[in-house]
Order: structure tokens, then sequence, then C-alpha cells
């Protein structure tokens, strides 16, 4: 009787598990604690979104830059395989070559050296102000960055125009063609001052991690500010600085916004390799040689953010390395201090 009743116990809450539990194995879960279905009826849509704009736009690329698909002619309609020949082109080609040497100019100077340090710099300027004047620059600067593209490139055009325009007024030099003279310049400034703001909240976010006390007592030691960014604040904020350096490559690297001030020119002096890309695919027809250059493009983003990566990791691993020597060393303290006792 008793053996009777002990399998009706166990019987029963065998069939309140359900079907899945009822061979004694609980149900896999994620972290939220979802089942495998459900989770995956949550990540469905995304999945289906990436896919259709991200996945197979990429594999479309890639097939057509292995085509000789152009926009007219014979190609346009029974396009022929020519497997790495656009590519190999494009590396003997001079006018991809200049558009690739005027990229990394571009990066070097708006971005790695102009973003980043004037972005900090507003960052470290406003780290203890507050007020109307610091409410007042973090609005300019944070509007040039949310207008739209064309809003800001038309603003730009109109500040260094020939005739009448605001930098001409302010330097008294009427008739001065700044976008003819100096283009390379002119796109590397707007540049700075349009995408600045992101490197100062970023930096603003990081500079509130380092301790006020730490500032004060190597101000003590008599070091100097120079000395205070490179030995205390410098070292803290690495991880930021690295993630910032790499958003602001990548995204600058990508920029199309030259084309809408200067469209490539003058005598091809801007044609950074978006510019020159969308002139050879759109311009020229030459689609299937241009979905090679946007190949060779995302190469070069991809070996940027693998080296910006490994400079991350590298700062990871050297910290938990300080880390775990810090507990042997308290742990060895610890039991010195034990045996003492």
């Amino acid at each position: 009787m008793a053996a009777t009743t002990s399998s009706a116990e166990q019987a029963a809450p065998a069939a309140d598990r359900g079907p899945h539990e009822a061979g004694g194995r609980e149900p896999e879960r994620d972290a939220a604690g979802l089942g495998r279905r459900r989770a995956a009826a949550f990540v469905a849509p995304a999945l289906v979104l990436i896919a259709l704009f991200l996945v197979l736009p990429a594999v479309w690329t890639l097939y057509l830059g292995a085509t000789d698909y152009r926009l007219t002619g014979i190609p346009a309609i029974d396009p022929s395989f020519v497997g790495f020949d656009n590519i190999t082109k494009a590396l003997g080609d001079e006018s991809f070559l200049h558009s690739l040497r005027l990229t990394l100019l571009f990066v070097l100077g708006s971005a790695v050296i102009g973003q980043a340090g004037l972005g900090f710099a507003l960052a470290w300027w406003m780290r203890e102000r507050s007020g109307w004047l610091r409410t007042t620059l973090e609005a300019l600067v944070m509007l040039a960055w949310i207008l739209p593209s064309s809003v800001v490139a038309f603003l730009w055009i109109a500040f260094l125009d020939r005739d009448g325009g605001t930098l001409n007024e302010l330097l008294r030099t009427p008739g001065a063609a700044w976008l003819l003279d100096h283009p390379m310049l002119s796109i590397i400034v707007y540049n700075i001052w349009r995408g600045s703001a992101f490197s100062m909240m970023l930096y603003s976010a990081a500079l509130g991690n380092v301790p006020a006390s730490h500032l004060e007592t190597a101000r003590l030691a008599g070091a100097s500010g120079f000395q205070q960014l490179r030995d205390v604040v410098f070292p803290r904020i690495r991880g930021h600085i690295l993630t910032n350096l790499l958003l602001i490559s990548l995204w600058t690297f990508n920029d199309f916004t030259p084309f809408l001030i200067t469209a490539g020119g003058p005598d091809g002096k801007t044609e950074t390799l978006p510019v020159h890309i969308y002139k050879t695919a759109l311009g020229s027809g030459e689609l299937g040689y241009g979905a090679a250059l946007s190949f060779l493009m995302l190469l070069i983003n991809l070996v940027v953010a693998v080296i910006y990566l490994r400079l991350l990791g590298q700062k990871n691993r050297k910290k938990k390395t300080r880390t775990a020597r810090g507990a042997s060393a308290d742990g060895a303290r610890g039991s010195e201090l034990e045996e003492s006792a």
C-alpha cells in the first residue's frame, strides 16, 4: 500500500511538469527566464530585418563586385563574371589610390586629431563649470551634431561663401574663395565642427569617473596640468579614448557629406573614397567596379576595427593582470598576519 501511494505521489508531479519535463529534465531557459522557442520568437523579427537590409545587400554587393555590371549597354542586360579583375584594377587605379590617401588624411585630420582633441578639450574645460555659459556651449556644439547633414553643409557653404560669407566678413577678406583655395582644409574643419559633440559627451562621462582626490593629490605633489593628464587622467580613460577613436574614425571614413559641400572638387582635391565610389558607380555607370571598391572599403574598415579592438583587449588584459596580482598580494599579506598572530 505504501509503495502504491509513493508511486502516485511521484506520478502527480510528473504530470504537472508537462511533456517537456516529464522525463525529469528542466526546460532550457535563457538569462531572462524564457524558453528557447519563445526567445526565438522575440528575436526573429530583428533577424529578418537584419537579413533584408544588411545581409542580402552585402551579398548582392559581393556578387556585383565580381561582375562587369553596368547601368547601360550589354553588361546591364547580361553581365559577365570577372572574378577578382575589379579588385586588381582598383589596386592599380591611381584615382582610387588618390581617393584613399585623401580619405586617410580626412580621417586623421578631422577625426583622430580634430574631433577627439576638441571634444576632450571641451569636456576637460567644462568638468568643473556650470551655469549658462556651459549650457550655451553644450547647446551650440550639440546643435551642429543633431542637425541634418544637408542643413549643416548648406550653413558651412554660406559661412565660407566668397561673396558675403560670414568668415570673409569677420576676417575682412572679401573675395577669398576658401572652398576653391583650401578645399581639403575646409571640409576637415567642417567635420571637426560637426562631429566634436560625440567626443565631448563621451569624454565628459569618462572624466566623471576620475576621482577628484587623485587629481588634487597630483596637484599638491607639484604635477603640472600636462602631467596630471598624462599620469592620472589618460591611464584611467584609455578604454574610452580607444572606443571614441574607433567610432569616429569609422564614421568619418564612410562620411559622404563632403560631396554635399564640394562634390569632390575642385579637380578631385576632396574626392574621398565614398565620393569616388558614388561617382564611379552612378556617375560613370560602372556598378560592378563600384561594388568592388565598396568591398575594399569594407576590408579597410575591418582592419581599422581589428587594430582598435586589439589595443582595447590589451588594455583589458593588463587591467585583469594587475587586479589578480593585487588580490594575490592581499592574500599573501593576510596569511602572514594570521601566522604572526
